[in-house]
C-alpha cells in the first residue's frame, strides 16, 4: 500500500483529503500543519509521496523542497496548489514531482493521486 505524508495548513483541507486518499487506499501515515513539523516528522514517516502544500513552506520555497528532498530521497512530492503565477510554476514544475491544483473537481484530484501512486517503485 502507498504510504503518504500529508502537510497543509488547514485542517478541514488535511481532513478531505486524508478522507480522498484512504478511498484510494493510500495510507496516510503523517500529518503536519507547519512546515518546521513537516521537515521533524516526515523523514520518520517513510512514506511513498509527501502532499504538502505551496503556502505552508517558507519564503525560498524551491530550497524548501530541496531540504524535504534531501531528508526523504526516495519519496515523490505532490505540491498542493491553488493558483500560481507563470515563474511560480515553472518553479515548481522543477522542484516537485507534481502538482495538483485544489480548484480541480475531486475526480481529478483523485485520479492525479493515484497516477502519482501509480509511478512510485514496488518495494
Amino acid at each position: 500500500m502507498t504510504r503518504a505524508f500529508l502537510a497543509t495548513f488547514m485542517l478541514g483541507e488535511r481532513n478531505a483529503i486524508r478522507r480522498l486518499l484512504k478511498d484510494l487506499k493510500i495510507n496516510v501515515v503523517g500529518e503536519a500543519p507547519d512546515w518546521e513539523t513537516t521537515i521533524k516528522l516526515a523523514p520518520v514517516a517513510r512514506a511513498d509521496m509527501l502532499v504538502v502544500e505551496w503556502f505552508l513552506r517558507p519564503e525560498n520555497q524551491i530550497s524548501a523542497i530541496q531540504n524535504l528532498r534531501n531528508a526523504c530521497p526516495a519519496a515523490l512530492v505532490i505540491v498542493l496548489i491553488s493558483h500560481l503565477e507563470t515563474r511560480q510554476q515553472v518553479a515548481l514544475s522543477a522542484s516537485s514531482n507534481a502538482s495538483i491544483s485544489k480548484c480541480e473537481m475531486p475526480a481529478r484530484i483523485a485520479e492525479q493521486f493515484l497516477s502519482v501512486a501509480a509511478s512510485i517503485p514496488v518495494k
